[in-house]
């Protein structure tokens, strides 16, 4: 058990459900491996204002992850926010700076790290989103500030935030932007664009045999973001390595953001072979748990 004393620090993640959340497993691996003094919670929120008081209030509560439904309401309470959480429109990462609370998000430049990581650059790429949410949308402005992509475009199901991610990113951006509908633009972005980052929920437990992206689509050479990481290898990259393509899997991104929080908070490089030990470990013990569940019904000993 890691001592706790006056001096600790404390990081937490806010939200509305927030039991599922790994980042305590990451952030607290990486905390112990580093040496210092902090520790990472969970904390389940529903009065936001009242949290940002608090952490406002106690100069040892360092840092906060948050996630929904709290990311765009929290900004009303912050004393500052960088540009790109600004073109975003939401939060993931405030620091308490001696009573300043300062907001960030790290969810779009830790994709971009994941692709770092993976040796690709996106320079010169042509970069296509499948879905439209707040996790693209926080991707797609860290690819348009961030690197010198060649085109964005945004594909979903919801045309009213397809344009509200779209005319955002040409109003703010210099990127060129191109956009559709899911049913039927899929197939020819799909064979005109370089790199694909899906960002739908299609794949993710408990419907992990659903795709979001047809196998026929991947073309060998592709580059395959899943933002999805439970389960750690989805369907869809797995078509997609069968493919050739190369592929990059959701926990890189998560781990990633992670890196930079813990950086942001600590001031010093994290661990991040550690943080990513961690989570690949929680998920291998969920999908061995959900391989032991599915043999349990299917030897008819364990009710529907």
């Amino acid at each position: 058990m890691r001592s706790i004393d006056t001096a600790t620090r404390l990081c937490a993640v806010i939200g509305n459900p927030v039991e599922h959340s790994l980042s305590p497993r990451i952030h607290n691996a990486a905390f112990e491996a580093a040496g210092l003094n902090y520790v990472y919670v969970a904390f389940r929120v529903e009065d936001i204002a009242g949290c940002l008081a608090g952490m406002r209030a106690l100069p040892s509560f360092r840092g906060l992850s948050v996630t929904i439904p709290h990311k765009m309401r929290v900004m009303a309470h912050l004393d500052a926010i960088d540009a790109i959480a600004r073109h975003v429109g939401s939060v993931n990462t405030v620091t308490n700076d001696n009573g300043t609370l300062i907001g960030s998000t790290t969810d779009g430049p830790g994709a971009l790290r994941a692709f770092a990581d993976a040796g690709v650059s996106l320079d010169g790429k042509r970069v296509l989103f499948v879905g439209s949410g707040g996790a693209v949308r926080a991707v797609a402005f860290a690819v348009a500030e961030l690197t010198r992509a060649e085109q964005i475009c945004i594909l979903g199901r919801t045309p009213e935030r397809v344009a509200a991610i779209v005319d955002d990113l040409r109003a703010k951006t210099a990127v060129a932007v191109a956009s559709g509908h899911l049913s039927n633009a899929l197939t020819e972005a799909m064979a005109t664009h370089d790199v694909v980052i899906h960002g739908t929920p299609i794949g993710m437990y408990p419907n992990a045999d659903q795709t979001g992206v047809p196998a026929a689509l991947f073309r060998q050479g592709q580059v395959i973001l899943d933002m999805v990481y439970r389960p750690y290898r989805t369907r869809l990259l797995r078509e997609a390595e069968d493919a050739g393509c190369t592929t990059i899997a959701g926990v890189e991104m998560l781990v990633n953001q992670a890196v930079l929080q813990f950086e942001t908070w600590t001031g010093v490089a994290a661990p991040a072979a550690v943080m990513r030990n961690a989570v690949v470990g929680e998920l291998a013990k969920e999908q061995q748990d959900a391989n032991r569940r599915g043999q349990r019904k299917l030897g008819g000993k364990e009710s529907a």
